[in-house]
């Protein structure tokens, strides 16, 4: 990830634990929760592996054209797995996104913006950038309401492992959801 040093690293730790609580998730619940939980976990875990600020760690262009193939293949499933609930298209949307960022990432001709200028941030083309910006801008704000305590909310609540507690789910896309938008800013 192209950008500041610092802000990149909190993303890998945010990335990470939420990859590592999504791992988690997948010890309980049903098939479904399980499945979903085991996208989120390769999205956590991929996302904090392109968050290493580039300062730090360029990886070579076959690696980010593995993350491309990767994602593709995560978006592929997502899609076969829409058919059963559309929280999947989420997932391919946000499997979509890492794609076109490893690409905007990819030296070369028509992969992003290093190819002959090095040192200079990577790009993208930006109406696709803004437009999944807005994607995940609304994604944030509609998850983070979720969130909030209802008027009617103090109605007792039965005990629920760690691994299973529905408004950690939530965080841990809304984790997600704002590390996105992030790595987005910086294509």
């Amino acid at each position: 990830m192209h950008g500041p040093v610092l802000p990149g690293w909190l993303l890998v730790a945010l990335c990470a634990a939420t990859g590592s609580y999504c791992l988690l998730r997948m010890r309980s619940g049903s098939a479904f929760a399980r499945k979903a939980a085991g996208g989120e976990a390769v999205m956590g875990f991929g996302m904090a592996a392109m968050a290493v600020p580039a300062a730090f760690l360029s990886p070579p262009p076959w690696v980010l054209t593995g993350y491309a193939v990767i994602f593709g293949g995560a978006a592929l499933r997502a899609l076969w797995l829409a058919r059963g609930g559309a929280h999947h298209l989420h997932h391919a949307v946000g499997s979509l996104a890492m794609v076109y960022m490893a690409l905007a990432m990819t030296p070369g001709p028509g992969g992003g913006a290093h190819a002959g200028h090095e040192g200079h941030a990577a790009g993208g083309v930006p109406l696709l950038t803004g437009a999944l910006l807005l994607y995940f801008a609304g994604y944030v704000l509609s998850t983070g309401v979720r969130l909030l305590p209802t008027a009617g909310g103090g109605r007792p609540v039965a005990a629920v492992s760690w691994s299973a507690r529905p408004e950690l789910a939530l965080a841990c896309r809304l984790s997600m959801g704002i590390a996105m938008f992030a790595m987005l800013v910086t294509v």
